[in-house]
């Protein structure tokens, strides 16, 4: 058994049973640990602002134009539903967006009103509204209070508990902040629309949605733009399904009119910017059409004037048939050549752009000039789809992507064939004109044989018809352009409006804030406990001391709640005097089994003061006495004597007067009040207590008791301290070594084991004192050797009387001395 306790490790062994007990003997610190943790969470919870969750859906659809034809549309829609659906997710999270729609809101504003732990947003709830002058600067986080007087008038107050000189201001015009003087303390009573001039604040404010109620007391706080904007930037957008042009946008916030409103906001604000897109080319096309306009007019009217002028002056009215016919067909060729001259000039213009720009996105359209031949109009639509789904790129991804490099290919494969389909007609336009121009001029060179009158007047004709047909024509161009802006409408349509219909409340999460409190709360005494197993190494457990060491365990002695260390003599029937009787049974049994005859002698030492020793010492004696066994207790620590204390003798003389020959045994010994029972104290304290007992005098003694005693019973000092008791196991039949549960070191019994290993000590057993019956030990059993603790039930045991658990949470542990 020793070889085999020497092999193995006793620190790798882990009493999981016991550890589980422990943690039971600690219940009550689950219980506070768990109702302060819910505690906590029920204070955080309360406070907590409650969080709604609201969302819209939108469509982003590809509605083509009515009106659009290859010849008169204006605008070219390009780039398929998922570019467009990429875009407006990308736009819908973006800093310049969400300034659009924070601005149109004014949600820098902020309406608060005192709740019952903190200021709430009373949001779409308040009797009034600020308007701000935006020019000028409002102090920012600081609440201004506004107290109603009655339904017309209000009292504005500020006033801060600890208010600095200055605090930041912002302009919002334009987002500049700077510092403002701020007072502690300010009382002013304004009229509702009054302006308000501060320096601090400057606005009105006006009523809305109900009257006020006197003595209502209402906040207004000024945000920084810039942080508001990047709290709505939060904003989610989700695709309903894959590939679906459908999104649902959802926000948070503790007011669910705040939610309602942004969300249907940033919808109209999308929806309003993606129709100003579509229309952007043709509002540029009007823009210059409206120009040309007007050039065309001031000409018309300019030879409207002379042509009328003419005719007063030279009194005709009219041309004559010859001239009539002349100018009929001159009149056709005029409108031919320039129909001719626009076409070409508008290829000279689009090969120009081509050569010289990189981005096609603004390719003049062919409608304006008139041409509707295939070849160049599906090259030109080709390219600027081309470039509006190059351009719808950099808003998801990076210059390297490598579908740039794809649509560059084409573009530049379509521009190549434009610009040859370009130089082709060119040509062919050349030749017509060259040819109109000829039968023109074959025209005029017949009208000059027409009086000169006429032929001044056919020319002031010609230049006028001209003009009216140009103006004609660019009016119907710039009809076309307006019937063509006038139908488009935005690719956003709403699907779903957001509208507050009841709860949509998804926060506080308080559940799961009470789960963490108790899980919090079990963790921390769990910790604690497993660090008081881990870090303690002390014997708490019948098991501890079989894994701690070889020696046998004869006994275990329960924990003693009196003050007298004389329980055998005080309480008989109590468990410990059972367990004194168990133990004596034990010790019987050992004398029996080696034959020990005649005088019994037993040997009780500790590792260190405070086991309890000499509490079994008295109580062993006196259960042997109690048998009729004339007995003998040895007070042997002679350093620091306690025996005599409890039996009410005196510690003036004692064993140490009869080994240094100053007294007889017979004036040492000392009877006690209790039959059988004799005690020798140690005496004064001497200067070398381990020479007298190593001494020829103590084996005289021994001798000498031996013939009057049938049990000697020596307490001797702790083994732990000093060497006496080491040396006195000579005289002993029977050593008992005390271990106190919870207090006895698991360190302390190497010494003794080692002894013990190498036989040095012999006849050796152990006892566990102070033992408790409760979870908090690992164990409530008695031990197999003798009758153990609480061997026996309630009708045999006299029992200490129980405190409440309220004294016995708080009492400190009395030690078994």
């Amino acid at each position: 058994m020793e070889e085999e306790f020497d092999k193995q490790d006793p620190s790798l062994s882990f009493d999981f049973k016991g550890f589980l007990l422990r943690i039971l003997s600690y219940w009550y610190l689950f219980v506070i640990s768990v109702l302060i943790g819910l505690g906590v969470a029920y204070y955080i919870n309360v406070r907590k602002l409650p969080v709604y969750q609201l969302s819209s859906l939108i469509s982003i659809k590809d509605d083509q134009n009515p009106f659009f034809t290859s010849n008169t549309s204006l605008t070219f829609n390009w780039g398929g539903i998922s570019d467009k659906v990429n875009t407006a997710v990308t736009t819908l999270k973006t800093r310049s967006h969400n300034e659009k729609v924070v601005e149109e809101l004014q949600f820098y504003i902020q309406y608060l009103k005192q709740g019952e732990y903190q200021k709430v947003d009373v949001y779409g709830q308040s009797p009034f509204k600020v308007t701000i002058d935006s020019l000028k600067g409002q102090v920012l986080d600081t609440p201004i209070g506004i107290r109603f007087l009655d339904a017309q008038n209000f009292e504005l107050f500020l006033q801060l508990e600890e208010a600095p000189e200055t605090r930041k201001a912002m302009v919002y015009a334009d987002q500049t902040t700077y510092q403002v003087p701020l007072p502690k303390q300010l009382k002013k009573t304004y009229r509702l629309g009054e302006e308000i001039d501060l320096p601090f604040f400057s606005g009105k404010v006006i009523p809305a949605n109900r009257t006020p109620q006197v003595g209502e007391v209402y906040y207004v706080e000024f945000l920084n733009f810039d942080s508001v904007v990047k709290q709505y930037q939060t904003i989610r957008v989700n695709n309903q399904s894959k590939n679906s042009s459908v999104l649902e946008l959802s926000l948070m916030d503790n007011n669910k009119k705040k939610i309602v409103d942004y969300l249907n906001t940033t919808a109209q604000v999308l929806s309003r910017d993606m129709l100003h897109r579509k229309n952007l080319f043709a509002t540029k096309t009007i823009r210059f059409i409206d120009s040309s306009l007007a050039v065309k007019a001031r000409e018309l009217e300019g030879v409207e004037e002379e042509m009328n002028k003419f005719r007063q002056e030279n009194r005709i009215l009219d041309l004559t048939e010859e001239s009539s016919s002349l100018k009929g067909q001159l009149n056709v060729l005029d409108v031919e050549e320039r129909d001719l001259q626009r076409r070409l000039d508008y290829y000279q213009i689009l090969e120009e752009y081509l050569r010289s720009r990189s981005d096609y996105s603004n390719v003049p359209a062919p409608s304006v000039s008139g041409i509707d031949e295939p070849s160049i109009t599906t090259a030109v639509s080709k390219i600027i789809a081309l470039s509006e789904q190059r351009s719808s790129y950099k808003y998801s991804v990076k210059e390297d992507f490598p579908a740039y490099a794809d649509i560059d290919r084409q573009i530049d494969a379509t521009k190549t064939v434009l610009l040859e389909n370009i130089e082709s007609s060119k040509k062919i336009i050349q030749r017509q004109l060259n040819q109109i121009r000829q039968e023109i001029a074959k025209l005029e060179s017949q009208a000059g044989s027409l009086p000169k009158e006429q032929q001044d007047l056919l020319k002031i004709q010609r230049r006028y018809e001209i003009s009216e047909q140009t103006y004609q024509l660019f009016l119907s161009k710039r009809n076309e352009a307006g019937l063509v802006k006038a139908a488009n409408v935005s690719d956003v349509q709403v699907i779903d409006r957001a509208k507050d219909t009841g709860g949509y409340k998804i926060g506080p999460n308080t559940g799961l804030n009470y789960a963490l409190a108790i899980i919090f709360g079990l963790s921390v005494p769990l910790v604690f406990v497993f660090l008081l197993v881990f870090l303690d190494n002390k014997i708490n457990t019948l098991k501890d001391l079989e894994r701690l060491s070889p020696i046998p365990i004869l006994g275990i002695i329960g924990k003693s709640k009196q003050k007298s260390n004389l329980v055998i003599y005080n309480q008989p029937k109590s468990s410990i005097a059972e367990s004194f009787r168990g133990l004596r049974a034990s010790l019987q049994f050992i004398y029996r089994k080696k034959e020990i005859q005649g005088t019994k002698t037993v040997l009780i030492t500790s590792s260190v003061s405070g086991e309890g020793k000499t509490f079994c010492s008295m109580n062993l004696a006196s259960v042997f006495a109690i048998s009729g066994k004339k007995t003998i207790l040895l007070g042997l620590d002679l350093r620091r004597p306690k025996i005599f204390n409890d039996f009410e003798i005196s510690n003036s003389v004692g064993i140490v007067d009869y080994l240094v020959e100053r007294k007889t045994l017979t004036e040492v010994i000392q009877p006690t009040n209790y039959q059988n029972l004799d005690i020798i104290t140690a005496g004064a304290v001497p200067p070398n207590p381990s020479e007298l007992l190593m001494g020829e005098g103590m084996e005289k003694l021994m001798e000498e008791l031996k013939k009057d005693y049938d049990y000697i019973i020596m307490d001797t000092p702790p083994v732990g301290l000093v060497a006496d008791a080491l040396n006195l196991t000579r005289y002993a039949d029977a050593n008992l070594y005390i271990t106190r549960q919870n207090y006895t070191q698991e360190g302390m019994l190497k010494m003794i084991n080692e002894k013990y290993a190498k036989g040095e000590v012999k006849n050796i057993s152990l006892v566990l004192n102070y033992f408790q019956q409760k979870a908090k030990y690992g164990y409530g059993y008695g031990y197999g050797y003798g009758y153990g603790y609480g061997a026996y039930g309630n009708s045999y045991h006299e029992e200490d009387p129980k405190a409440s658990w309220m004294k016995r949470l708080f009492k400190k542990r009395d030690k078994n001395t």
